[in-house]
């Protein structure tokens, strides 16, 4: 009767002796240490990009093509702050506890803002692209409109590809599960292979292959700015692409590394073992790839005065003054 009252004492459900999910097996320290630190990344993820939203949205003199799309990425970023971290957490420290809808709409979710985070990244390497490469046509080819209209193209394609990429979880949910108290979601061979291709090496490639082009070409006009070389139709180009372009490619290829760097390795394992992503051992891929959510924030802070200058005004609450949506605070 004791060995019993302990076995049970393992299970998601007692009540449900035969079908109940057995307790996750990590020590209770451990678990507590793992919530409280992914907790605090939760909460330092949602608070910096709202940060992000804000400025952008409330100062007028940021409303440009560029900040735009870091609107949109800190949007989805938000989303990973707000609705994954916190469901992450509780699906690999816990029991599943909120039922099977809630976790088919986890998976959806998941699947829907990675897929719109990498969307935000290859409209953001094209934008550094035209600036850099083709200055003198960067603005007619990246307008306000244009740029607003690629980024609710993107989210649309999210949506509406995830939707596909997740239909028999949401049209059944719970059916990958063994056991109650546990949240999973198996995908199929094909499934894995078109996702492959449409989520991870086509944008990567477009991403990789433009920041390459964007990076010679900032190398060869830092190069001519110090030789001082004179010829007209250099010196045209040199005043269109001037030192804050460069600047912001820098900035933004530093991004664009550093989400590469945290989103590698989830495909990594999903090619190795499609199933990987249900295990917990392989849980820190997932945190590695949510933490890019967080680091973001902190790029644009290190190197943007603009965002530092707009927290300033945030934190302070000068924001509620009369008018200061026209500060210029570039």
């Amino acid at each position: 009767g004791e060995v019993q009252g302990v076995w049970r004492s393992e299970l998601c459900f007692p009540q449900l002796l035969n079908s109940s999910c057995r307790k996750p097996t990590l020590h209770w320290s451990k678990a507590v240490l793992l919530n409280i630190v992914l907790s605090c990344i939760s909460l330092l993820t949602a608070a910096l990009n709202l940060l992000v939203i804000i400025s952008v949205s409330y100062f007028r003199k940021l409303h440009t093509p560029s900040n735009i799309l870091l609107l949109s990425l800190a949007v989805s970023d938000f989303l990973v702050g707000v609705l994954l971290m916190p469901l992450g957490i509780l699906r690999n420290t816990s029991c599943w506890v909120l039922g099977d809808i809630i976790c088919s709409l986890y998976w959806y979710l998941t699947s829907n803002i990675v897929c719109a985070s990498i969307g935000n990244i290859v409209l953001i390497s094209v934008d550094r692209y035209v600036a850099i490469c083709d200055p003198l046509h960067y603005p007619s080819r990246i307008t306000l409109v244009k740029v607003k209209l690629s980024v609710c193209l993107c989210w649309f394609y999210a949506i509406f590809y995830c939707s596909l990429y997740t239909k028999d979880i949401l049209i059944e949910p719970g059916r990958d599960n063994s056991c109650y108290g546990e949240c999973v979601f198996v995908i199929n061979d094909i499934a894995v292979v078109v996702d492959l291709v449409f989520s991870f090496i086509v944008p990567v490639s477009v991403i990789v292959v433009l920041y390459m082009r964007v990076f010679v070409a900032a190398v060869s006009q830092a190069r001519a700015m110090r030789s001082h070389v004179t010829s007209v139709t250099l010196q045209r180009s040199l005043n269109q692409t001037n030192k804050s372009e460069l600047k912001a490619a820098r900035t933004l290829g530093i991004l664009v590394v550093v989400f590469l760097a945290c989103f590698c390795p989830l495909y990594y394992f999903s090619l190795v073992d499609e199933n990987a992503i249900n295990d917990p051992s392989a849980s820190f891929v997932v945190i590695i790839f949510y933490f890019n959510s967080c680091i973001n924030p902190l790029i644009y802070a290190l190197f943007y005065p603009w965002f530092r200058n707009a927290v300033k005004l945030i934190i302070t609450l000068q924001i509620f003054k009369y008018n200061i949506s026209e500060a210029n605070i570039l």
